[in-house]
């Protein structure tokens, strides 16, 4: 059975998609059946995998108001499997109001997909409205980018009272799968302040593996390739190839 893992932080240019799109190259890579889920209506995750989102037969957006079956949207790409989003998800909230378990669409349609994979990540929106509280209600576990800057650490707050209440009511067995630091500048004493912050804070759920600051990672999406193939020694790709070892040591344990 596999395991759902949403990446999750209401604040935008954090990392999430870039998170989701390079650690689902990775773990395709080694082997693991990867299915990442594009819940943010700017679809940056559908584009960073290579596929036009304008010629999708199906997208998230036809899973969760449309009743479409999930298997019929998904996309196999030479990095993994894809459920593509579209821009016609951001009107999604407002129609999934009126219909009854409005919280648990997702989770719904991502349950006949959990054993044909080992993982399942879903790309979450920049916000804490009802299409992230569907990811938190279909996930067993949440993967928090955090960027090494100060106002990163106050979103945190929102984050975790926004969990805390999922758990509390939706989803009791939600959990921090890990803290992931950011665009680090090894250079500047205050990544290094705000890291060592959020270590404290989250004890033993911080990754040991830090994603710096890379012009490869930010310029791999616009040519719709992870990193690890737009430029595989940048420090970025060596990263995240990292961190997804960090996760498959995790897994043996």
């Amino acid at each position: 059975m596999g395991t759902i893992i949403g990446i999750v932080n209401q604040k935008g240019g954090v990392g999430k998609t870039t998170t989701a799109v390079n650690l689902t190259a990775a773990l395709h890579s080694r082997g693991r059946r990867v299915l990442l889920c594009d819940f943010d209506p700017q679809a940056n995750a559908t584009s960073g995998l290579g596929v036009d989102k304008g010629r999708c037969a199906a997208t998230s957006y036809d899973v969760v108001i449309n009743d479409r079956p999930a298997q019929e949207a998904v996309v196999h790409t030479k990095f993994g499997d894809l459920l593509p989003s579209s821009p016609s998800l951001s009107g999604a909230g407002v129609e999934l109001v009126a219909v009854p378990n409005r919280e648990f669409v997702l989770q719904q349609a991502l349950q006949p997909l959990r054993s044909q994979y080992d993982y399942i990540f879903i790309d979450c929106p920049p916000s804490l409205e009802l299409l992230t509280l569907n990811a938190l209600c279909a996930a067993d576990s949440i993967l928090i980018p955090v960027q090494c800057e100060y106002y990163a650490l106050e979103g945190l707050t929102d984050l975790m009272m926004t969990m805390r209440a999922v758990k509390r009511s939706l989803n009791p067995a939600l959990t921090i799968f890990g803290v992931l630091m950011t665009m680090y500048d090894g250079r500047t004493n205050f990544s290094t302040q705000v890291t060592e912050e959020v270590r404290r804070h989250f004890r033993g759920q911080v990754f040991a593996t830090v994603i710096p600051r890379n012009v490869r990672l930010a310029e791999a999406p616009s040519h719709g390739l992870p990193a690890s193939v737009y430029d595989r020694w940048s420090r970025g790709a060596q990263a995240y190839e990292q961190l997804a070892d960090e996760i498959l040591e995790k897994e043996a344990r």
